[in-house]
């Protein structure tokens, strides 16, 4: 998907309705969703290669344009038919005042053509990430991870929804707080919380399930016990786009020879950073040194 914003001043509310007027000034636009996930990976200096669809259209050669100069080989395949998904905010006084969605479902000829060349490029990866938005680029999601686990590759998921069957066999889950509450149901404490993502972890043959927990850090839950991380105090600009780099890290560190628990250490680091910028942003490795 690709992210773009309006930036403008707000002096005025509107006499048509009870709504500020913003007087645009300059827009940006940078890649969104999994995109922004490959970017990420890319930044930290990972070979990255970016599967998706996307509509014959403007945004989709913005798109490409954008993730050539970032360093990723994005193969986008094009469905006439589509709209690429794109998310316009609107943000004045360093505040985001409105979002708009442009977004339709890609068809069956498209959502084949990209599950054969994901069947293709396996071979060449260290290590599988699925960033699920729910826009339908993940149709065939079980699939995907049933041929890569059959590969021997590792597989990290970014979940959406409340069904999280489809994600059985994955090697980790990174939900948020309020994504797994959607699913889990409401925990009373954290030996609640233990026990419930312990559960769904073992339901769904996961490795790992790592829980994003915004102020209060992330949480990995594995059979041999759980490790928390809590979060860096900083200021706190703007969290999306927070997600992505969390699983981007920990997949490039982890292909990089870390472990899980060390993975999550410089994930957690990175996203401490990343909401200190406006949008969807990256980290590099020089930025996430890890202080001792």
């Amino acid at each position: 998907m690709l992210d773009r914003y309006w930036f403008g001043d707000v002096s005025r509310i509107s006499p048509e309705a009870p709504v500020p007027v913003v007087k645009v000034e300059r827009t940006e636009e940078r890649p969104g969703g999994a995109a922004n996930v490959a970017r990420n990976s890319a930044a930290l200096g990972a070979q990255t290669v970016l599967l998706s669809v996307v509509g014959a259209d403007e945004p989709a050669l913005a798109l490409t344009r954008m993730l050539e100069q970032e360093g990723v080989l994005a193969s986008l395949h094009t469905d006439a038919a589509l709209a690429t998904t794109v998310k316009l905010r609107v943000v004045g006084r360093q505040q985001q005042l409105l979002r708009i969605d442009f977004e339709t479902v890609p068809n069956h000829e498209s959502l084949q053509a990209t599950l054969a060349e994901f069947r293709e490029r396996l071979p060449e990866c260290d290590v599988v990430v699925l960033s699920d938005y729910g826009k339908g680029g993940l149709t065939h999601v079980a699939e995907m991870i049933s041929l890569a686990r059959e590969a021997g590759k590792p597989v990290f998921v970014d979940p959406k929804g409340d069904d999280y069957s489809r994600y059985r066999g994955a090697t980790l889950l990174t939900p948020n707080r309020a994504e797994l509450r959607q699913v889990v149901g409401k925990w009373s404490d954290e030996a609640d919380l233990a026990r419930r993502a312990h559960t769904l972890r073992e339901e769904l043959a996961l490795d790992a399930l790592l829980v994003t927990r915004s102020e209060e850090g992330m949480t990995l839950f594995r059979a041999d016990g759980v490790v928390h991380e809590r979060t860096r105090a900083r200021e706190v600009y703007d969290v999306s786009g927070a997600g992505d780099t969390v699983i981007a890290t920990l997949a490039v560190m982890f292909a990089a020879g870390a472990s899980i628990t060390d993975a999550m250490r410089w994930a957690n680091h990175a996203a401490g950073i990343v909401v200190g910028k406006l949008g969807t942003a990256t980290v590099t490795l020089d930025e996430i040194k890890i202080p001792d």
